[in-house]
Formats: C-alpha cells, sequence, structure tokens
C-alpha cells in the first residue's frame, strides 16, 4: 500500500484545493475526466495539463505544469506508470504540495524521490473513491 489512511486525509482535507490533473483532457471516455467531475464535486479546483491544453469542465488546460501560471497544492496522475515519475519531479519542481497517483499508475522510485523531497505521495489510489469516504 502507497498511501496510509493519514495520508490520504491530510492530502484530502488539508493540502489545498487546486488539484492538477496531468492527463486530463476534454476525452468523456477517460477515468481523469470522470474523477476531475468528483473532486470539482468536492470542492477542488482542477487544472487540466495535457499536451492539447484542453478546456475541461470549465477550467483552463495547460500543455504542462512548467506552464501553469499560478501554484498547485496536489498532482493528480494520470499517465503510464513509465511516465509517471518525470511528472512527479515536475510537481517537486512547481511547489506542490502532495502528488498523488491514480489506481495501476506505480513507481516506487518516483514515491521514495517524491517523499524525501518532503511531498506528500499516495500511489495506486484513487481520489474519486476516498474522497467520499471521509467523515
Amino acid at each position: 500500500m502507497y498511501g496510509d489512511e493519514a495520508t490520504i486525509r491530510r492530502i484530502l482535507t488539508h493540502m489545498g484545493d487546486t488539484w492538477a490533473v496531468v492527463g486530463l483532457s476534454s476525452n468523456t471516455g477517460r477515468a481523469a475526466y470522470g474523477v476531475a467531475r468528483v473532486l470539482q464535486r468536492f470542492g477542488k479546483r482542477i487544472v487540466p495539463v495535457h499536451p492539447k491544453a484542453e478546456t475541461v469542465h470549465g477550467e483552463r488546460g495547460y500543455p504542462s505544469l512548467a506552464e501553469i501560471p499560478f501554484g498547485v497544492d496536489v498532482v493528480d496522475v494520470f499517465v503510464n506508470s513509465r511516465l509517471a515519475g518525470a511528472v512527479a519531479d515536475e510537481a517537486v519542481a512547481k511547489g506542490a504540495q502532495a502528488v498523488w497517483f491514480q489506481l495501476g499508475v506505480v513507481d516506487e522510485a518516483a514515491y521514495e524521490r517524491t517523499r524525501a523531497a518532503g511531498l506528500a505521495m499516495v500511489m495506486d489510489r484513487c481520489p474519486a473513491i476516498e474522497i467520499p469516504l471521509l467523515d
């Protein structure tokens, strides 16, 4: 398990409400689309990050984390595991407080690097599943 219940709760309730969702596009068939909608329903501001930089759920998209002109609190990662480590490193450089790798996204070295850099980290879990379970 990569992310204990206390870390999950802290990220979802105390780490800020601006979530960069890496891999989010306007493709309604992708998991990122539905998860981003759930995050919005629970009061999170989502920031789509995708090479196409599309507007999704009313929020302007950016082609990369580095191009977002404001700070983000949490970076939610919906990319292939082999690409996820680079995204985690970008999240550290961006100054995020936490990184969340979605279900099926696993990179143990990135998990260790991100935690060593002082960020909270959850891996192979989904906030859309976890957030409704909060009290």
